[in-house]
């Protein structure tokens, strides 16, 4: 990245979590710092601890390091990891032990850490911390924001332990992921002068991996022409003009109310949804124009106003005559509701920073999380969702389910940054650290493995292991079953809100794209369909025609996943396959059923064909969202 960019040279990398420092002009080690690791460390005795258990898996070679030894050891309990660290010790080893995405487990010499080893090259180097500034992810980067002095950088993807551990430290909390959010703090920090391109010098093919270039198409390694970057910028236009026709004084309607016949039942679209107004202020956020930024204000106004005595959020609120509906389509509580508003209006805060907003609801959304936290009806950590409990809210999911679980991950992330910026820190330190219990109790249940020991044999509520070996985060689990579909939702959701690390994410969209969900446009809600005959299948999926194999909720194309689709690809790294991805779906966008740009709420998931009612909120919101981060649309 370095030599591609104008990046500067650094004197020193502090690599293998705070094991290694690199003198890059001498281009060697600092073999001093490296005497003071060697103290009772023996990689051989590692070796012969760990292979005492029979799931751990020694990580490839370019995982290891002199002073790191690092395996695979699947859903390892605390019990475990504490005769682990047991059998060290009787070793004669003086180590550390990391154990991080439920699979990972890292060990060091005792001394190793990334702040010990930035605090002794200050030393070295005779410079004081004020001089510093850090960057970090993960949770063993917060030694390095503790150096009295420093100020720091936390990307966009980092880990709730990190903001627990940094939240009275001055620090930069970037929007970008990975390099891109230490770069943006760069900027900040008045380092660099000008965010580098996102155009890299080196040629498309040379940066994807070699078995995605297998995967995609040649043509999806192009570069856009001119004509097409054009189209983007048409289509991104469009997107504003139809968000702009869901103005209401109360909020972002769920579409257009002058531009649909609206027929019985289908009254309810008249609304400000919770899930879809939410989305909607999330999506939009990046676009500063006063209308659009006080309609946001008012979608948060208009539901949290409508929180019920115990803290319910209402599914939606009828426009016309300000009534709201607790329990949505068939009389059934609707969980992401509150999920989606306590997520938006951290979004919200954190953009605008109005902590006079803040205050005004903060004891309201301390309402919504009690009602929230009382989902979790066994207190494992999960939430209890019931049958078509969220916005599918036709379809037959229910009790673990995916989708919900990911947002409730990231609602007390949320709510833990609020809580951070009222400077209640302890309360904030409680929601972050339970956003990390969540995180590995999702890992855990819904990304099955082969893997068990004798102090971890598989429980009843874990028989989705019978699968064997997943490549996708699993639909829905419960105590007597589980949903092996891959709900493609839920799996782009669980890598923009950091559930998914990048190596699962990866697994995972090459199982997406291989089976085609994002044919013929981006992309099938679910693979594979539900179809009459399968256990899977409810009579109600008749009603009004909507979940017939292929059509809404089974199956069908949503262009506002399609949208989160083209970021968690941009994320990726794969920013070429992602514009191409980008350009289809501004042509599903386009297609629209009476007349071009209808940006429609559905499409049929053979066919294509648009379906469903026009110049739907969230299709544009997330579109506009996805060009943002791409960084095209704009003119």
């Amino acid at each position: 990245m370095v030599r591609n960019s104008s990046l500067p040279a650094p004197d020193y990398l502090i690599t293998g979590a705070g094991t290694c420092i690199y003198d890059y002009e001498r281009q060697k080690t600092l073999q001093v710092f490296d005497e003071i690791l060697e103290e009772n460390w023996e990689l051989d005795k590692i070796d012969n601890v760990m292979r005492q258990f029979s799931t751990a898996e020694k990580r490839p070679p370019h995982y290891q390091g002199t002073f790191k030894s690092s395996w695979f050891l699947e859903n390892a309990t605390e019990e475990e990891i504490a005769v682990i660290k047991t059998n060290l010790r009787e070793a004669g080893l003086e180590t550390v032990v990391e154990y991080g995405d439920n699979r990972v487990m890292d060990i060091f010499p005792r001394h190793a850490d990334k702040g010990n080893a930035l605090r002794w090259l200050l030393r070295h180097l005779q410079i004081d911390g004020k001089a510093c500034l850090v960057a970090g992810d993960a949770g063993n980067d917060g030694s390095l924001f503790m150096i009295p002095g420093t100020t720091g950088i936390i990307v966009g993807n980092a880990q709730p332990e990190l903001f627990a551990n940094t939240m009275e430290q001055p620090v930069y909390h970037a929007e970008g992921v990975c390099g891109d959010g230490v770069v943006e703090g760069l900027v900040y920090y008045d380092v660099l002068s000008d965010f580098p391109s996102v155009t890299s010098t080196s040629p498309t093919e040379e940066r994807v991996e070699p078995e995605i270039k297998r995967l995609v198409r040649e043509e999806y390694l192009e570069k856009l022409s001119s004509e097409e970057v054009k189209y983007l910028q048409t289509a991104y236009a469009k997107a504003v003009e139809t968000l702009r026709k869901n103005i209401t004084p109360m909020g972002f309607s769920a579409c257009s109310l002058t531009d649909n016949e609206i027929n019985g039942t289908e009254e309810n679209y008249q609304s400000v949804w919770a899930r879809d107004g939410a989305m909607c202020v999330q999506g939009t956020i990046g676009l500063t124009d006063e209308d659009i930024r006080t309609c946001q204000k008012n979608t948060l106004i208009t539901l949290l106003n409508h929180t019920s005595w115990n803290g319910q959020i209402p599914a939606n609120v009828r426009i016309d005559r300000g009534v709201p509906d607790y329990s949505g389509v068939g009389n059934i509580c609707s969980i992401d509701s509150g999920l989606w508003t306590v997520i938006a209006f951290s979004e919200y805060v954190r953009t605008t920073r109005d902590l006079e907003f803040l205050r005004e609801y903060s004891s309201t959304l301390h309402q919504v999380m009690n009602w929230l936290t009382a989902q979790d009806g066994n207190n494992d950590g999960l939430l209890e969702i019931p049958e078509a409990g969220d916005w599918t809210d036709l379809f037959g999911r229910s009790y673990n389910v995916l989708y919900d679980e990911i947002l409730w991950y990231y609602t007390n992330f949320a709510y833990g940054r609020l809580l951070e910026f009222q400077g209640d820190f302890r309360n904030a330190g409680h929601y972050l650290r339970q956003s990390r219990i969540i995180k590995a109790t999702i890992l855990r249940k819904f990304w099955p493995t082969s893997a068990s020991t004798e102090t971890s044999p598989l429980s009843f509520t874990e028989l989705q292991a019978s699968l064997g070996d997943t490549r996708y985060l699993l639909a829905q689990v419960t105590p007597f079953d589980f949903n092996w579909r891959c709900d493609t939702y839920g799996n782009i959701l669980a890598f923009l809100f950091n559930v998914l690390d990048f190596e699962r994410a990866k697994q995972a969209f090459r199982f997406m794209w291989g089976v085609g969900i994002n044919k013929p446009y981006p992309i099938s809600n679910l693979y594979p369909v539900v179809s009459p005959g399968d256990k899977d299948w409810r009579s109600y999926y008749t009603v009004n025609l909507l979940n017939l194999p292929h059509h809404y909720h089974n199956g069908g194309i949503w262009p506002f996943i399609g949208a989160q689709w083209v970021r968690f690809i941009s994320r990726l790294g794969f920013r070429d396959i992602a514009l191409h991805e980008l350009l289809k779906l501004a042509e599903l966008n386009e297609q629209g059923i009476h007349s071009a740009w209808e940006f429609n709420e559905w499409a049929h998931g053979e066919t294509g064909r648009p379906m469903g009612k026009s110049f739907q909120a969230w299709s544009a919101a997330e579109f506009i969202h996805a060009c943002q981060e791409l960084q095209v649309g704009e003119q």
